[in-house]
């Protein structure tokens, strides 16, 4: 897996996934838990959706 999600973009996705899965445990609506899926892909650095899409906000040089 090549870093296809970069520095502003990996911060914003684990506030987010940070925040919504809170507002889950804390009595939110149960799809708030799709908050684990920004968080995952915020900490790995890499989005298959992304990848499908061929978006790439890494700075990383490609192979």
């Amino acid at each position: 897996m090549q870093c296809n999600v970069g520095g502003i973009d990996k911060g914003v996705r684990i506030a987010a996934g940070i925040a919504l899965i809170l507002w889950a445990v804390m009595g939110g609506p149960a799809w708030a838990w799709i908050g684990v899926v920004p968080l995952a892909t915020g900490l790995v650095g890499f989005c298959p959706a992304y990848r499908l899409l061929g978006i790439q906000t890494c700075s990383a040089k490609k192979p």
